[in-house]
C-alpha cells in the first residue's frame, strides 16, 4: 500500500545523490562511448512507442528497466520492444518492476527517465525524476489540477538548475512543418493575428471492459482515460494537444480569462466514466486576440484535428498541409520526419552534447490552458487565469493501491455523476 506521505518520499532520498549522478551522465555521455541507459514509467501503447522513438535517437540508447502497476502490461511491452529493438532493449527480469513504487526502482537505475503512465502520477514522478538527478522525457499533461502542475513547475526549475534536460510530449512543437509555419506567422506573414481557431474532433479513447473480481480502483485504474481524477478529461488528453499550438502562436503568454460550455451528450454508458463528451471554449488574450476551442469524441460524426490562424494579411492553417494563404502565399515542402521521434533525437543530442533541452516554460503554460478549459466547462463559470492557479481543487489520493477508496463511484445502476454546468462549483 502506498500512502500520500510515502508516496514522494523516495524523491528527498534521492536529491541528495542527484548532483553526482549528473556529473556522471554528463563526463560518460558526451563522448559518446557509453551506453546511455533509459527507463520506461508506463508500460501502455505510448509507453511502448515512446521508448521505441528513444531508442531511435541512436544505437546507444539503451533500455535496461521498465515500472507499471500492472505486470501484464510490463511482460507484454518487454516482449514487443524485445522484437522490435532487440539489440537495445537489455531489460532483465529483476529490472521489471511491478507496483506503485516501482517508478522509484525505475529512476534509481538508469540515465533517462520516459514517463508515459496514466497522466495523474505525472507531477509526482517528475518531480521524483529530477530529484534524483535523471533527464526526463514526460508525456503530456503535467499536471490535472493546480498544486499538481505548481510540482510539475518547481521540478522544471530544478532540471534548469542541474542542468538537465526535461522534454514534454506536447509533440507538435517537434513536427518542422508546424515550427515554419509558426515561424512565418511570428515574422508577420499572415499580418497581426486576429483569432486562432483549433479543432480536436475524434472518437472517444481506449475502453477497457470491466471484468469479474475486479475491484472498483482497480476497474479505474485499468480504464483511466475516462475517469477524470487519473486523465483530466479530453482537454488534458487531446484538446491539449491543439491549444499548445495556439498558444505557440501566441508567444505562451497566459490569456486574462476563459469561458466555455460542454457536456455528455451520447457517450453515457458507464464504460465512459464520468467525463464529458464535448466541449466548446473561448480564451481572450490582453491583446484582444481570442483562442476558439473545440473538442468533441462522439462516435460516428466529423472528425478533424486542424489549427487556424486568422490574420489581418491572411491565413495559416495546420497542421497537415501546413500552408499560408492571403498576401503571402506559401506551403511547407522540407523535410519531414517523425515528430515523436524528432523530440526524442533532440532530448539525446542535448544530453551527448551538454546542451540541455528544457520545456518547461510552455509544457506548464499548455497544461495549465487545459486544466482552464475543463474547468469553465465544467463550472459553466468565467474564471481568470489567476483564479485558476490559485484553485485548491486536488485530485491527490491518501492511498494508492487496487483496494483503496475510490474517489468516484458508480451508483446503484452503475452510473458515474458528471460535472454539471452552473451547479457544479468552482474550487
Amino acid at each position: 500500500m502506498t500512502t500520500r506521505r510515502n508516496f514522494l518520499k523516495a524523491t528527498l532520498a534521492a536529491g541528495a545523490v542527484a548532483s553526482t549522478s549528473l556529473s556522471l551522465a554528463r563526463s560518460s555521455h558526451a563522448a559518446g562511448s557509453d551506453k546511455i541507459k533509459i527507463g520506461l514509467i508506463g508500460c501502455g501503447g505510448r509507453g511502448s512507442g515512446a521508448a521505441v522513438n528513444a531508442m531511435n535517437a541512436g544505437p546507444d540508447v539503451t533500455l535496461v528497466a521498465m515500472a507499471d502497476i500492472f505486470e501484464d502490461r510490463v511482460t507484454g511491452a518487454r516482449e514487443r520492444l524485445k522484437k522490435e529493438k532487440p539489440d537495445q532493449v537489455a531489460v532483465d527480469d529483476d529490472h521489471m518492476f511491478v507496483g506503485f513504487d516501482a517508478y522509484q526502482k525505475v529512476i534509481d537505475c538508469v540515465d533517462v527517465v520516459l514517463i508515459a503512465a496514466a497522466s495523474h502520477f505525472h507531477p509526482a514522478y517528475l518531480q521524483a525524476a529530477v530529484a534524483a538527478g535523471k533527464h526526463v522525457f514526460c508525456e503530456k499533461p503535467h499536471g490535472l489540477d493546480a498544486p499538481g502542475l505548481k510540482v510539475s513547475m518547481a521540478a522544471g526549475e530544478e532540471a534548469k538548475k542541474k542542468g538537465l534536460s526535461l522534454v514534454s510530449g506536447l509533440c507538435w512543437r517537434y513536427d518542422l512543418g508546424v515550427r515554419e509555419t509558426i515561424k512565418r506567422i511570428q515574422d508577420g506573414a499572415i499580418g497581426d493575428i486576429v483569432t486562432v481557431q483549433e479543432n480536436y474532433l475524434t472518437q472517444p479513447y481506449i475502453l477497457r471492459p470491466r471484468q469479474p473480481g475486479w475491484s472498483e480502483m482497480f476497474y479505474q485504474y485499468q480504464n483511466w482515460y475516462h475517469f477524470n481524477w487519473l486523465s483530466g478529461d479530453q482537454t488534458a488528453q487531446q484538446l491539449i494537444h491543439s491549444i499548445d499550438k495556439g498558444s505557440w502562436v501566441l508567444g505562451d503568454v497566459p490569456p486574462v480569462k476563459a469561458w466555455g460550455m460542454g457536456g455528455r451528450q451520447v457517450c453515457l454508458d458507464p464504460k465512459y466514466g464520468d467525463q464529458f463528451d464535448h466541449f466548446a471554449v473561448v480564451f481572450e488574450y490582453e491583446s484582444g486576440v481570442r483562442m476558439f476551442a473545440f473538442c468533441r469524441d462522439i462516435p460516428n460524426c466529423y472528425n478533424g484535428t486542424t489549427d487556424t490562424v486568422f490574420g489581418t494579411k491572411g491565413q495559416a492553417h495546420m497542421p497537415s498541409r501546413c500552408r499560408i494563404t492571403g498576401a503571402t502565399e506559401w506551403s511547407y515542402d522540407g523535410e519531414k520526419v517523425s515528430m515523436y521521434d524528432q523530440e526524442h533525437k533532440e532530448l539525446f543530442d542535448g544530453i551527448r552534447t551538454g546542451k540541455p533541452v528544457n520545456n518547461s516554460s510552455y509544457m506548464f503554460t499548455s497544461s495549465m490552458l487545459a486544466i482552464l478549459a475543463q474547468m469553465v466547462c465544467y463550472t459553466g463559470k468565467e474564471i481568470t487565469w489567476e483564479q485558476a492557479m490559485n484553485s485548491t481543487l486536488d485530485f491527490t489520493q491518501k492511498e494508492y493501491s487496487f483496494d483503496a477508496e475510490p474517489p468516484v463511484k458508480p451508483d446503484a445502476a452503475g452510473n458515474y455523476a458528471t460535472a454539471m454546468p452552473g451547479i457544479t462549483p468552482f474550487v
